[in-house]
């Protein structure tokens, strides 16, 4: 067997420089001197499988990397001793010529609302620091059936309410680019382990922007799928089976593209769809009004390359009906939270009350109860009602321009704004302006979330102080897979951006 510095020194020897791997039925080739925290899901499960080099060399270099980058505060809970038993265990299945599952020895690091019985689940708040489940979330359990690990769980905004992860009771969560900037929320940590190299593949959470946020923030990937693509079992949701969905967080398409495909189980090929015709919609009047002007400029330029590679851009303003999502999530929320958060705590055997784990959040968490929620502001039934059936026009109208208009995806960056700096919790300034925090990024994200739509962000530049921007393709509900396919096409077109230098 290979060991790992002889399969570095082999690589650079081979033909054309490079490895492949076929996983999920996904051609990828990485170049060979590549460093293992370097590589792609896909590639590193390729080589783990041929036996190229051990899965605990692997896991040994992606834990180090971890604890060379405690500064980053991506991780809550983390335990080497059991990553490196389980990768060991992986190991000796090869050796021993068991079956290997599609994910054979690779180590996810876990957003900490996701439940997992190995290790606590903390939801970023005091009251929970010790609940452990009696079982694995939903998510997890293809994952792990097919030879994933959990890494560890990642920190996150408390109880996922906001986009910033600065969590008050474990700390902020530093974006990997700019340690004096948030990484955005609430999976801040899992997107922040990727970018940092420290994992490449993540699991996230997104209700009203927390995986797409983050994706942004840190230069990555992230998908949040058609909602109730992936089981929401075994975590706290803010809503009853309605915008909560988990989703990963990856530095390729192709590894997102592995992801669903363990998921849900659909092996079929995701390959590159041609973007010559392909129309993308944009709507200057609503997604692309009021941004921060290098956002602006950076995604003028990520449109004029998909133009130059031949997709069709398709300006139309989207309905009315589409400007309210913001208000129409908000206000669903706020109705809502209190008491799926307290039947989670009572169904799971937390021992807890919703008032007994607000009586110990952050003051902030606290504050946007208080102001959202608890009476006298908490929405009444009538309002709520209202929404419900605002939302139903959305989701019509919203299916009607994309489809009258052939629109495949719609496209716009994901937030208003840069990476804000830490602590900038409820303003921000855009060109000399006071804008509120909801607004710069909770506006453009609001209509996928209320209407169930894929959505897909992929890194589109980085401004002159070398923060990444996120450009989001948002498909009607159910497109996930022919929209991974787009992205494969999206992401050649737009091109990588440098990882953080850390």
């Amino acid at each position: 067997m290979m060991e790992r510095r002889d399969f570095l020194k082999r690589s650079s020897q081979v033909a054309a420089g490079a490895i492949i791997s076929s996983v999920a039925g996904s051609e990828v080739v990485h170049a060979g001197n590549e460093m293992l925290i370097d590589l792609s899901a896909t590639s590193a499960v390729g080589a783990m499988r041929n036996g190229d080099f051990k899965a605990e060399d692997y896991a040994r270099d992606l834990l180090d990397r971890a604890r060379k980058l405690e500064v980053l505060n991506a991780f809550r809970t983390i335990d080497p001793n059991s990553v490196l038993e389980a990768s060991r265990a992986a190991d000796e299945a090869r050796i021993s010529g068991k079956t290997m599952g599609t994910l054979h020895g690779l180590p996810i690091p876990v957003k900490d609302s996701v439940d997992t019985k190995a290790l606590p689940t903390s939801n970023g708040t005091l009251a929970l620091r010790g609940f452990r489940p009696n079982d694995d979330a939903a998510i997890l359990k293809p994952l792990l059936a097919q030879g994933a690990i959990v890494m560890g769980k990642t920190n996150l905004q408390e109880l996922s309410l906001g986009w910033t992860s600065n969590n008050e009771t474990f700390g902020p969560v530093r974006n990997p680019y700019d340690q004096t900037r948030i990484p955005g929320g609430s999976s801040g940590g899992s997107a922040a382990a990727v970018a940092a190299r420290i994992a490449p593949l993540a699991i996230g959470l997104d209700t009203l922007g927390s995986i797409r946020v983050p994706a942004a923030c840190c230069g990555i990937a992230g998908l949040r799928p058609t909602f109730g693509r992936y089981r929401n079992d075994g975590i706290m949701p803010l809503t009853r089976n309605k915008f909560d969905q988990v989703g990963p967080f990856a530095r390729s398409v192709a590894d997102l593209a592995l992801f669903d495909a363990v998921v849900t189980g659909d092996s079929t090929a995701v390959v590159p769809m041609p973007l010559k015709g392909a129309r993308i919609g944009v709507s200057t009047g609503y997604y692309l009004a009021g941004l921060d002007p290098q956002v602006e400029q950076i995604t003028k330029e990520a449109f004029r390359k998909l133009r130059d590679a031949g997709a069709t851009i398709v300006e139309v303003d989207v309905p009315d009906s589409i400007k309210d999502a913001s208000a129409v999530a908000i206000t669903m929320m706020a109705f809502e939270m209190i008491s799926t958060i307290s039947d989670f705590l009572r169904e799971h055997g937390t021992g807890l009350t919703f008032d007994q784990v607000l009586a110990s959040a952050g003051k902030g968490t606290q504050n946007v109860f208080k102001r959202l929620a608890l009476a006298p502001n908490s929405p009444t039934e009538d309002v709520y009602q209202a929404m419900l059936a605002k939302r139903e026009r959305l989701m019509n109208e919203m299916r009607q321009h994309c489809e009258e208009n052939g629109i495949l995806a719609l496209a716009f960056p994901t937030m208003l704004i840069p990476p804000p700096k830490i602590g900038e919790d409820l303003f921000v300034e855009i060109r000399g302006q006071k804008v509120p925090l909801t607004v710069a990024m909770a506006r453009n994200v609001s209509p996928g979330t209320c209407c169930s739509m894929a959505s897909l962000v992929l890194p589109a530049g980085i401004t002159t102080d070398g923060l990444p921007i996120g450009l989001e393709f948002d498909a009607l509900a159910g497109k996930d897979r022919l929209l991974l396919s787009l992205g494969l096409s999206l992401e050649k077109t737009l091109g990588m951006i440098p990882g953080p230098a850390i």
